[in-house]
């Protein structure tokens, strides 16, 4: 059976090279065929609510089987890990890839209260043996201090900090690709 691989795009336009779209076709095209990679289209991600994305992660989340690895870039991170450790999931998750995520509330620019975490949010996301954190020093988008206040929540996450990859991670990241491909 292929290992699935689920992810969830970051907020604003998604067509073109905006948005997550590089990063989703990049992934599409660089897994070995041992993956089947799917990333649903999130409803209205211009103006996202997390409710909206919540049921469709829901769902998408039902119809998974077997060994998981979920990604999710900026808001999809943020929104993964709030699911994860707010609603009851059974799956095997063998590895979590948060990228460019903001912090909901760790500062004035980023409050938004209905995508924050709870303050032990760490203590109840399900075991998960991979953690992996992503940012880029240059994230034009997400100050670099959301990922390390992450690093210090899940302290067990293994980080992956990169000069000139933005907030989009443009370029190809064959460091992504080996670390999913690596997860058991």
């Amino acid at each position: 059976m292929k290992k699935q691989v689920l992810f969830i795009h970051s907020a604003g336009p998604q067509k073109g090279k905006r948005g997550s779209s590089h990063l989703i076709a990049y992934l599409q095209n660089s897994l070995s065929k041992d993956y089947h990679f799917s990333s649903p289209a999130m409803p209205n991600p211009e103006n996202p609510s997390y409710a909206a994305w919540k049921a469709i992660l829901k769902k998408k989340l039902s119809e998974l089987k077997g060994n998981v690895v979920l990604i999710g870039h900026s808001l999809g991170g943020s929104v993964l890990l709030k699911y994860l450790s707010e609603e009851a999931c059974d799956l095997s998750i063998s590895g979590l890839f948060v990228m460019g995520s903001p912090y909901w509330g760790l500062d004035k620019e980023w409050l938004n209260q209905e995508f924050e975490l709870s303050n032990d949010f760490a203590l109840r996301v399900p075991q998960i043996s991979q953690i992996y954190l992503y940012q880029s020093r240059n994230d034009e988008v997400v100050p670099f201090s959301h990922f390390e206040y992450y690093a210090y929540k899940l302290p067990h996450a293994k980080t992956r900090v990169f000069e000139n990859y933005g907030h989009l991670f443009q370029d190809d990241l064959p460091e992504l690709v080996h670390d999913i491909e690596s997860t058991r």
